[in-house]
């Protein structure tokens, strides 16, 4: 049996504002609502679509490698409504190993509540109490509930983009990183840079010659020893043409 939600006790924050102040960022040029019954035309419900997965995936994630062309053509073909849409991606995949896995559930639930409800947490009992959720639901029916709820409901219903509610002084949910620095502090680190040395010409990288170096570093006995090796193949071989042309 789950653990129900626990109690929290709500703070008067800017996400709790419902009028003056308040502003949609789920597209930061035209603050433009995203709904399926306003998407007439493909290419209307070709930014439905990528509305979404700005929504979910954030701006860090949005990447060709990270469609899930199957969802895209259920709601092309009206078979899924919005809520599933954002469901079926917060629950792919390619979610669960970027965002999912490097997080803790705390850091879950703040992310979470940014991209599915449009709102930051409203205090650290409220992260707590999701995060209970999390471990003892998992994820996929963490996101049920999320969806289920009659805050989302409110908000944005079947056919609704979730998108930011709040002032327009808060950080855009866009900025947010997809991990924390827990995460990031585990990461390879970068090599320091070490300065690359001067480069010197050709000539630079080289003594002037001089007889006394010549004959301090040379090493005599390899000399002798080579001339020696040198005279007895010049002998030789005089001794071969010799007997060749006494032959003849």
């Amino acid at each position: 049996m789950a653990l129900p939600l626990l109690d929290y006790k709500l703070t008067s924050q800017d996400q709790r504002v419902f009028k003056a102040g308040l502003t949609n960022l789920n597209n930061e040029d035209t603050g433009f609502i995203y709904r399926l019954e306003d998407a007439q035309t493909p290419g209307e419900l070709d930014e439905l679509i990528w509305a979404a997965y700005r929504q979910v995936f954030n701006e860090q994630e949005i990447l060709q490698f990270n469609r899930q062309i199957v969802l895209e053509t259920q709601l092309r073909n009206r078979v899924i409504t919005v809520r599933d849409f954002i469901k079926g991606l917060a629950k792919s995949e390619r979610f669960y190993q970027l965002v999912v896995e490097p997080n803790n559930n705390y850091r879950l639930v703040e992310i979470s509540l940014k991209r599915l409800l449009g709102r930051s947490p409203y205090n650290e009992d409220e992260k707590i109490a999701w995060s209970v959720q999390i471990a003892t639901l998992g994820w996929d029916k963490f996101v049920d509930t999320l969806l289920a709820s009659e805050e989302y409901t409110r908000w944005f219903g079947d056919n609704t983009v979730p998108y930011q509610r709040n002032r327009l002084t808060e950080r855009p949910h866009s900025f947010t990183p997809r991990y924390g620095a827990d995460y990031r502090n585990k990461l390879p680190q970068p090599r320091p840079y070490t300065p690359i040395a001067r480069f010197q010409p050709m000539f630079e990288q080289f003594e002037p010659f001089t007889w006394e170096k010549f004959r301090q570093r040379s090493q005599w006995g390899a000399v002798a020893g080579l001339s020696l090796v040198g005279a007895a193949l010049l002998v030789a071989l005089i001794a071969i043409s010799a007997a060749a042309n006494a032959a003849g």
